[in-house]
């Protein structure tokens, strides 16, 4: 039996702290005195009634939690934060359709960095520090931040981590979970500060440092100017996004390990990271080789951009400091394999992550050596740790269902119009939470806007699912979910 009780109660609270995001990007529109501020109080003001319903609702609720009730938490937590997220940008009337304004809110929350919006530079600053704010609050995950702040809140905190964290291995660094949360949210704060205080010093104003680095840690994409960081023309912004972008693609287990810890051994024995790094180069390798054969490149600017592309697809940030659109077909075929691959697990980027590509190529070469011995028992290790029979079978049903799910999106697109090269990018992107699309008619630096309303709420329902990685939204539309026992 579902506790809807303490799911009510939870959502009610987490609201709150939505509530006061809300009150962040109100003092930046009280700042700049702009037309938005109406449309951030009333926004405020239904979401903290709406806040106080659910826990009134949620009264007395016994504080445990069910793993189904965990799965139903995540999944509902999400889609209400997007839907009042929405609120300021059609109250505003700066995106007046609701349809428009929950794909925005969404793609911002589950840091896909797709968007809607043709100019973004004509809206008010309030709407553009929500924008980024939702990228920052979606980067860890919207429960997991309670987790840290009010580990009492949750009496499941277990299984709420477990539907909603990314990749298919758990590192514990402290045996209690909320020292866990609170040990991530610090290296996540300090990769923010550390990005802003870069762009600040590189010469950036401190709207657009703040922007930019809550986009960038998040693996976001959501910029303040319709260029994004090729607005600068600067090559120290464009190595300082590299560094960052690549630094939160980065699991952040061993990036507090390393920081904090001092355990360099570790993480530079570490199998996933080593093959992230490897993916890296090898793709910027490749592009670089295209850009200086087909369009005369020289050899610094091919690096560069090069790099920052293939940083951006992988750890599914989406930001650009040029038009790949532009650029050979085959340099698409490249990023679009770092789209699917994407960075590493425990990390805040989208994609299949590297692990996974580890432990399926280990199956793979076992499998060729089965064919040679049998009876031989080969285990898969990663980094000197067994990976169980389940743990296999489950990578194999996951990449089974992002496949699955990506072609009804590739199918359902192009029957609506969409040219079928479009099609299958904005199915990847919006599965592994990147944000660009390769093409002719949507390319990597457009809207999405000329999408139909049918393919915009397939792609909000594609990211959510990419976003809490398949399994913790499809078990819902199981009969045996609903089931009593």
């Amino acid at each position: 039996m579902i506790n809807f009780k303490i799911i009510y109660k939870v959502i009610g609270s987490l609201l709150f702290i939505e509530a006061i995001m809300m009150l962040y990007s109100l003092c930046v529109s009280l700042y700049y005195k702009e037309d938005d501020i109406m449309a951030f109080v009333i926004s405020i003001a239904i979401t903290v009634i709406t806040a106080i319903g659910l826990k009134y609702k949620g009264y007395h609720a016994e504080n445990s939690m069910g793993r189904r009730d965990a799965y139903l938490l995540v999944t509902l937590t999400w889609v209400i934060f997007s839907i009042l997220g929405a609120l300021p940008f059609v109250i505003s009337g700066y995106i007046p359709s609701f349809t428009d304004a929950f794909f925005e809110t969404m793609s911002g929350f589950t840091t896909t960095g797709a968007t809607i919006i043709d100019d973004v530079e004509s809206l008010p600053h309030g709407l553009v520090f929500w924008r980024s704010m939702t990228h920052w609050i979606g980067g860890l995950g919207i429960v997991f931040f309670t987790i840290a702040i009010l580990p009492s809140l949750v009496g499941g905190s277990m299984k709420v981590f477990s539907a909603e964290a990314t990749g298919p291995i758990k590192t514990k660094m402290h045996p209690r979970l909320s020292t866990n949360a609170k040990a991530i949210w610090a290296v996540y704060l300090l990769l923010t500060v550390g990005c802003a205080a870069s762009f600040y010093v590189a010469g950036m104003s401190l709207f657009d440092c703040l922007n930019y680095s809550m986009s960038i840690t998040a693996t976001g994409g959501f910029a303040p100017h319709n260029s994004s960081t090729g607005h600068f023309h600067s090559a120290v912004i464009d190595y300082i996004s590299i560094i960052f972008m690549f630094l939160s693609g980065t699991n952040f287990t061993l990036l507090y390990l390393s920081l904090f810890k001092g355990k360099i051994k570790s993480v530079v024995k570490d199998a996933e990271l080593k093959f992230y790094f490897c993916v890296v180069a090898l793709a910027t390798a490749g592009i670089m080789f295209f850009l200086i054969k087909d369009l005369n490149y020289n050899l610094a600017d091919s690096l560069r951009y090069a790099l920052f592309q293939v940083v951006a697809f992988i750890t599914t940030t989406g930001i650009f400091n040029a038009d790949a659109g532009k650029w050979p077909h085959i340099t698409w075929v490249i990023l679009s394999i770092c789209m699917f691959v994407g960075a590493c697990a425990g990390s805040t980027s989208g994609g299949f992550k590297c692990i996974r590509s580890v432990i399926l190529l280990k199956i793979i070469k076992n499998e060729f050596r089965h064919i040679i011995h049998p009876k031989a028992v080969l285990p898969v290790k990663i980094s000197n740790n067994t990976v169980p029979y389940q743990a296999q079978a489950t990578l194999l049903v996951f990449l089974s269902l992002y496949l699955a799910v990506c072609l009804f999106a590739y199918f359902s697109l192009t029957c609506m119009g969409i040219d079928s090269t479009n099609s299958v990018t904005i199915a990847l992107s919006c599965a592994s939470n990147v944000g660009p699309t390769l093409g002719l008619e949507i390319g990597p630096t457009m809207s999405w806007s000329g999408i139909p309303d049918a393919g915009k709420w397939i792609c909000s329902t594609l990211m959510l699912m990419g976003r809490l990685e398949f399994f913790s939204v499809l078990v819902l539309f199981t009969p045996a979910f609903w089931k009593e026992n």
